[in-house]
């Protein structure tokens, strides 16, 4: 028999969902059997597989040694990386990163260890913040992303619960981010709500925008304001209403003003050459919209975060 005890960041989640990641050698199936069948209890109970977890609990397990083996954490690699991050701001519970074009946010196999989150995790182990052998569920977790080739504020959350609540907070709009871009030609209007349909087509990493319906299609709005214009291109602040795919670009480009450096929705050939490695595309500025929760993330509700002018690579060429 194993004894597991739920700590802090174990808390407040689901058996089932806890016991995918706690051992990662047991079958999905074969968990829900042992649960009915009271090969795994919790506090030497019969339990049920939605039961929420709460500290100190304890789940005992009457199954093979070998299901808990798995493969090794490699705690080798936090050490060994010399984290890389431009952080704007950080208190016990999340951190904002100013995420540079390039650079990718999630592991895959092209990126390997040189990825966003493994850096905030190799950043908080080797500060000693975290500790993936006496984790049982919970690793440092991104609660937003941005593309590769796009730059702006990221959020990493460095608890379960301030994962939990921030991600409650995207889901529910309580976040605004604002972006900067750099499109081709200067916009009749001063500043616009766009409206429009995207249709995301997976297979190509790409999307459609059309003025009105069509099959497939979700509703987009977005909402620009021109500060600057210099002849042939123009700085815009940008928000966005609905969140799609792409959708800045995408609608940017639809209404014959695509970003300078974006090579799928706009040709860029020219700006390649004088140095446009990117799309001129940053999400700069996040706000905390005010509610009346009352949790471990409110002191942050009411509260702007931007990130400086020359922070923002485009904004150097003009």
């Amino acid at each position: 028999m194993r004894i597991i005890t739920i700590n802090k960041n174990d808390a407040g989640q689901r058996l089932d969902k806890f016991l995918t990641k706690a051992v990662k050698g047991l079958p999905t199936s074969m968990m829900y059997k042992l649960i009915r069948t009271k090969k795994i209890k919790v506090n030497r109970k019969r339990t049920e597989q939605k039961y929420i977890l709460v500290e100190g609990d304890e789940i005992q397990l009457f199954i093979k040694e070998e299901f808990f083996e798995s493969p090794e954490k490699d705690m080798g690699a936090l050490e060994r990386i010399v984290p890389k991050l431009n952080i704007l701001y950080e208190d016990e519970n999340i951190m904002l990163l100013n995420k540079r074009p390039g650079v990718l946010v999630h592991e895959d196999s092209e990126a390997g260890e040189n990825t966003l989150i493994m850096h905030v995790k190799a950043y908080l182990c080797q500060k000693g913040e975290y500790d993936p052998y006496t984790e049982q569920s919970f690793a440092p977790a991104l609660c937003n992303r941005i593309d590769r080739n796009t730059g702006g504020i990221v959020i990493a959350a460095k608890n379960a619960e301030a994962l939990r609540i921030m991600n409650e907070k995207i889901k529910n709009d309580e976040l605004t981010k604002t972006y900067l871009c750099l499109v081709h030609g200067v916009p009749k209007r001063a500043s616009a709500e766009l409206r429009g349909y995207l249709r995301k087509d997976s297979k190509n990493n790409t999307v459609e925008v059309r003025d009105n319906e069509f099959p497939g299609a979700k509703q987009i709005i977005t909402r620009y304001r021109v500060l600057e214009s210099y002849g042939d291109s123009a700085l815009l602040e940008v928000d966005l209403i609905t969140g799609r795919t792409h959708q800045i670009r995408a609608h940017m480009a639809h209404i014959g003003h695509a970003l300078i450096g974006d090579g799928k929705y706009g040709v860029n050939r020219e700006e390649k050459a004088k140095g446009y490695k990117y799309q001129a595309l940053y999400a700069y500025k996040l706000y905390f919209k005010k509610t009346d929760k009352d949790d471990l993330l409110s002191y942050l509700e009411g509260k702007t975060f931007s990130l400086d002018t020359d922070e923002i690579w485009f904004l150097k060429e003009h």
